[in-house]
């Protein structure tokens, strides 16, 4: 409403005469701003120039006073200046307050405006009657004192009074207080109050609304737009209601502030529909030089709005937790195979209750494949895109209320240091904003665990724990070399594998048998039609079907019933098998009120106390359960296991069990500092410092303290008188003196006088600049102190010795490891190592990945892999004439003596497995298994491709897309790749014990202390053989014991697997736990396979056969096979003397009838040759190591004698 349509009942309402009233003062309002601007202006330059020159005098006066040391005063301004800066800083609180105000006031004063622009531009008012008024003149109060706080808070004057800011308030402030004076309010230019909207992004960022750069640019883009609208539309408005001066304001038009608005934006749009225009002059100029920079502003930020929003993350915004659900934080490398692999065994539904959601953080947007996935768990998972170095990025995934932290390493990086220390940068930034989360990391090298010691709230007790990939996956396969298959074995358990798809792999096995058109053959295979022409293929279907019903096989942990407490492990261990079908393979005890161990097969001296947690090995968590409800006065005489369910009596006091379990744990360990029940010190330990342990030979050691301190102190070698340093100081493993690399290299020399049998050859592929492998973490495991000295096997490297050169001070403590300069493709350097008489061949990958495709990435491997088995050797190295004329039924194996002579030997009956099956002498049966005699050499070769263990066995008719677990070099143990360890994240999220006992039974003992150590960088210490420090060899290993020799002979001809578990448990406290057999065990075909493959936890009523060998967890032995053998010899002479003939101990002997198998102290194994030619020079023979160490060297050579 403008000025000329005022009506006289509206002028006589302002109290105002008439022509007053009607009298135009417009430029008085205008005067005042203008007045107020220039007259500041000109006082801040005029004092500036004056203050200069009195500043410059104070400064030589300031600068004087301080040579002649005189303490100089603060001057009031500057006083002042700091107390203004406080007010309107936004660095304290009262700051943030009084902006935020500020802000927040300017608006409310634009939104009066809108309202006054219902009126006329200019017009009278009574003060007392105009609330709207009275309201806007209380803001402007306040802007004229804030705007004097800020005055004074500026540095620089000049500058603060050309600002946009104080140029709105000197065009807003002055006119309120003129219209106060007149009783006269003049509309003007209060429209520039809109452009304190181009402080919004500032103050979203004082209230932490608007923390990244994108929604910061996107708000700034925005106000630009909004506040240049509503600015211009303000003075638009009042230029054309109040029309041109020059015409007496005639040709006034009255449109709306609204109207003003959209004239604008059809204006900047360049649409302009033409039905409103300008009709003034000076509302045509301002439109015209809006339309240039309307449009300028228009393709310059409408682009960048438009990029901004579409790009927009859909997954930028904050995770929503549910009530009464957990979450965890999973960051890292995220891809689709390393998310895939985790969600598979993650929400695996054997698992009992997985109430947990999962939140992937990462950085960077998923593509299409990863989308898909997300979209696919939508109900258990969500993407959070960010940073995990950002806190407020951890903020918005509610990392303080997350229940753990995993972080994914990229296991196929090409820099696996590079890798490891972005890993622990994430573990840094994590614990630094929240330092009692649980944490679990993967890390690449094992050295670079030691970095994690250094982060302050890094806390094992807590649950915080980091998987190695090096570390496992070395160890497995080292494992393997003293127990093939083992890695095949382990790497089942703690996969997770629904019943069903084992069921169903197992019924397509099993119904090929039951087909029309089935020849079945005599080695266990069938012949199957295939198509309409009737062709018959071949189809092995026994061997799979054993194995894949051990694949289903988990490790599980569960409470143990009330019905147990009281009973030694080896009685519950035994209950669980036979009545309840599960694997009992250790227990978690309480050894003092600060330590919990993790007792793997403790013996028979450690009793089961009530809610004891026991590690299992079964088909589903469904099937543990029966351990926790088992109760022996309802549950005795039940014969189904489905049927063991929680009963009703007295004596079940389910929930109260766990209850205690969890009140006993609380009480033994309060006052520590722990987030979860259990999250204690933990141990994996093979036996109890208070236990006792049984031999082979039945016959019990005394298992305490002191009584094995005293057993090891016997069998020191204290005639020198001086110290012996055998091991390191932890006695976890055999330590050496140092040696050079070239004392460890072997040369045309060495090699002659260096018996290479029954050894370790391992084919490195490196050059001096590709990453380290680790080679420790190999070497550990097979020089763990639970072996004895004579028991070690020699370790040959084949390799580079550039790249060996760099593994080699980690090396150098490692007793009977040595170095081949050379390249494991030549069949020359390979016959040098005598990779025909080694009892494995290990090949690793090479850690090298160029931008090659996926799968050359195992060409070395695959390549050594291949040309080994191609190899030809002399099929009877190490049989002599004799042997070769009799028939290879007696094998000549010399004996350490008693000091007496050194060359003498004992004849024993040897068993052959396959003269057995087929007869006839070893020249007949040379070429019985395979015509090249590499193939018979045991080979276990690392992958980094899945998929590449198609290419190893060229006899193998594995789809190329069949799951890895599914083909035979992995069921045989032939294969390892390092996928495998992808289950490990969630089985130790899970259960934080099971990679306590994982770890344990892989690297041979490695133990936190031991950690520590190496963590300094001066390698592996020596340790005084103690009593205190040998006591800590008496620990678990794991092993193999042969059927067709040794104490258990009897069970190799169809006896049931259960009666064996259960005579090993009771009589040497041995713990069986899979069998290792052969594939082709009819033995009847023309060319039957050497391979074996490995079946999990076989039931009770499981038939052996004279060739398997059993996985097993057997003690160790305090006498060394050096006295064992003298005692044999000795026995063996008495029972000479006094019957004329040769005897074997009853406890483990047989006729050959029987089984025909080798004395337990007479095995030709682990370093002991048979009698060469005599022609050839003979060689003193190594001491054969223990009786209970039946495997590694004794299988393998079985094996070879199968391939003869």
């Amino acid at each position: 409403m403008s000025f000329v349509n005022l009506t006289d009942e509206q002028c006589l309402a302002t109290l105002c005469p008439d022509p007053f009233c009607r009298e135009r003062y417009w430029y008085v309002f205008l005067s005042s701003s203008l007045i107020t601007f220039l007259g500041g202006l000109v006082a801040v330059v005029i004092t500036r120039l004056c203050w200069g020159r009195i500043g410059g005098n104070n400064m030589n006066t300031n600068r004087t006073s301080l040579i002649d040391g005189e303490e100089e005063d603060v001057p009031c301004m500057t006083l002042v200046r700091e107390w203004a800066n406080s007010l309107v800083s936004a660095q304290t609180k009262i700051g943030k307050f009084l902006v935020s105000l500020y802000f927040m006031l300017s608006m409310a004063s634009f939104v009066l405006y809108l309202f006054d622009t219902n009126e006329p531009v200019e017009r009278c008012f009574v003060i007392g009657q105009d609330v709207i008024f009275q309201i806007d003149l209380s803001f402007n109060i306040f802007f004229l004192l804030f705007f004097g706080i800020r005055f004074f808070a500026s540095q620089d004057k000049l500058w603060f009074w050309l600002s946009l800011n104080s140029i709105v308030d000197f065009a807003t402030i002055p006119p309120i207080f003129v219209s106060l004076i007149m009783s006269r309010t003049w509309l003007g230019l209060r429209s520039l109050r809109a452009l304190r909207l181009l402080q919004l992004s500032e103050i979203l960022q004082l209230l932490t609304i608007l923390r990244t750069s994108n929604p910061i640019r996107l708000v700034s883009l925005l106000t630009i737009f909004l506040s240049m609208w509503l600015t211009v539309a303000g003075i638009v408005h009042l230029l054309e209601n109040s029309g041109d001066p020059w015409d007496n304001f005639s040709n006034a038009n009255p449109i709306s502030y609204w109207t003003c608005v959209y004239l604008l934006i059809v204006t900047m749009s360049t649409v302009g529909y033409g039905d409103v225009t300008a009709k003034t002059v000076l509302g045509t100029v301002v439109m015209t030089v809006f339309i240039f920079g309307g449009l300028a502003m228009f393709a310059t930020y409408v682009p960048e709005i438009f990029e901004i929003a579409g790009r927009r993350n859909k997954y930028g915004g904050p995770y929503q937790q549910e009530r009464g659900k957990k979450h965890i934080v999973v960051c890292g490398h995220i891809t689709y195979d390393s998310i895939a692999n985790f969600l598979k065994d993650f929400l695996h539904k054997d698992r009992d209750d997985v109430n947990v959601e999962i939140v992937v953080f990462d950085c960077n947007t998923p593509d299409l494949e990863l989308e898909a996935l997300f979209k696919r768990h939508f109900t258990q998972l969500t993407f959070i895109q960010g940073s995990v170095l950002n806190s407020v990025d951890l903020e918005r995934v509610q990392l303080v209320e997350a229940d753990a932290c995993l972080v994914l390493c990229n296991k196929y990086c090409n820099d696996p240091d590079e890798e490891d220390a972005a890993n622990i940068m994430r573990v840094i930034s994590v614990k630094n904003f929240h330092p009692k989360i649980r944490t679990i990391v993967q890390l690449m090298q094992y050295h670079n665990k030691a970095y994690l010691l250094n982060i302050p709230s890094w806390n094992w007790r807590e649950g915080d724990d980091v998987i190695c990939i090096a570390e496992l996956k070395l160890g497995f396969i080292a494992q393997s070399c003293l127990a093939p298959g083992f890695s095949t074995i382990m790497a089942n358990l703690f996969a997770m594998r629904s019943n069903s798809e084992i069921e169903r792999e197992v019924a397509f096995v099993s119904n090929v048998g039951a087909m029309t058109d089935v020849v079945p053959t005599q080695d266990g295979s069938s012949l199957v039609a295939v198509g309409n022409t009737g062709e018959m293929q071949l189809f092995r279907d026994a061997w799979q079907s054993y194995y894949l019903e051990g694949c289903g096989a988990e490790m599980y942990t569960e409470f143990l019933s009330k019905a147990f407490a009281g009973m030694t492990f080896p009685e519950v261990a035994v209950v669980c098998f036979q009545k309840l079908k599960l694997l009992l393979i250790a227990i978690e005890a309480n050894i003092d009120a600060s330590e919990s161990v993790i007792a793997i097969n403790p013996g028979t001296h450690l009793k089961v106390q009530e809610g004891t947690l026991g590690f299992f090995i079964a088909g589903s968590a469904h099937e543990v359960k029966r351990a926790y409800f088992y109760c022996k006065s309802c549950h005795e005489d039940i014969t189904d296991v489905e049927k063991i369910k929680q009963c009703t009596c007295e004596t079940a006091d389910f929930m109260h069990r766990r209850k205690g379990s969890a009140r006993r744990k609380v009480d033994l360990f309060k006052g520590k500092k722990r987030t979860k029940i259990g999250h204690f010190k933990k141990t994996a330990v093979s036996i109890l410092p208070h236990m006792q342990m049984q031999r082979i030979d039945g016959k019990p050691s005394n298992g305490t303290v002191r009584d094995r301190k005293q057993k090891h102190r016997d069998s020191e070698d204290s005639t020198s008188g001086e110290d012996v340093y055998d091991y390191d100081s932890t006695g976890m493993f055999h330590w050496c003196k140092e040696r050079t690399l070239e004392e460890a290299t072997l040369d045309q020399e060495m090699l002659k006088n260096t018996v290479l049998t029954s050894h370790v050859v391992v084919c490195v592929f490196g050059d001096a600049t590709s990453p380290i492998i680790g080679l420790r973490n190999f070497v550990m495991p097979l020089r763990a102190s639970n072996f004895h000295k004579e028991e070690l096997k020699k370790i040959v490297m084949l390799g580079r010795i550039e790249y060996l050169r760099r593994e080699w001070e980690a090396l150098k403590n490692f007793p009977n490891v040595y170095f081949l300069n050379g390249s494991p493709l030549s069949r020359a350097h390979l016959r040098k190592v005598n990779v025909n008489q080694s009892d494995m061949c290990v090949i690793l990958s090479s850690n090298a990945i160029s931008g090659e495709q996926e799968n050359l990435q195992d060409k070395e491997g695959i390549l050594a892999s291949l040309n080994l088995k191609a190899m030809r050797f002399d099929d009877s190295v190490g049989l002599s004439d004799k042997l070769m004329s009799q028939g290879g039924q007696r094998l000549v194996v010399p004996i350490a003596s008693d000091g007496e002579s050194d060359d003498e030997v004992v004849e024993t009956e040897v068993f052959n497995p396959v003269a057995h099956h087929l007869g006839g002498s070893p020249r007949q049966l040379l070429h019985s298994r395979e015509q090249s005699a590499g193939t018979s050499v045991p080979i276990i070769t690392e992958l980094v491709n899945d998929s590449n263990v198609q290419f190893l066995d060229q006899d193998d008719d594995d789809d190329p897309d069949t799951e890895l677990y599914l083909t035979q070099p992995f069921a045989c143990g032939t294969a390892f790749a390092v996928s495998v360890l992808d289950s490990l994240m969630s089985a130790t999220y899970f259960n934080d014990n099971a990679l306590t006992l994982i770890r344990t039974l892989i690297t041979g003992g490695a133990t936190p202390e031991l950690e520590q150590i190496l963590a300094e960088g001066a390698g592996m210490k020596p340790g005084r053989s103690t009593p205190e420090l040998l006591v800590n060899r008496d620990r678990t290993r794991v092993a193999q014991l042969p059927l067709f020799e040794g104490p258990f002979t009897q069970y190799g001809d169809g006896r049931m697997y259960g009666d064996l578990f259960i005579d090993a448990l009771k009589k040497y406290n041995i713990l069986c736990f899979g069998i290792y057999r052969y594939r082709d065990q009819a033995m009847a075909t023309a060319t039957p396979s050497a391979a074996r493959y490995v079946i999990t936890n076989p039931p009770y009523e499981f038939p052996l056969a004279t060739t398997d060998l059993v996985f097993c967890l057997m003690h160790f032995n305090p006498s060394p096979p050096k006295a064992r053998n003298i005692m044999s010899k000795k026995r063996k002479r008495r029972k000479d003397g006094s019957s004329g003939e040769v005897r074997q101990d009853q406890s483990s002997a047989t006729t050959p009838e029987e089984g025909g198998h080798l004395n337990g102290t007479h095995t030709a194994r682990g370093g002991v040759m048979v009698e060469e030619d005599a022609k050839e020079k003979h060689v003193e023979p190594e001491p054969p190591p223990p009786t209970v160490n039946m495997t590694p060297a004794l299988a393998m050579k079985n094996d070879k004698c199968q391939q003869q």
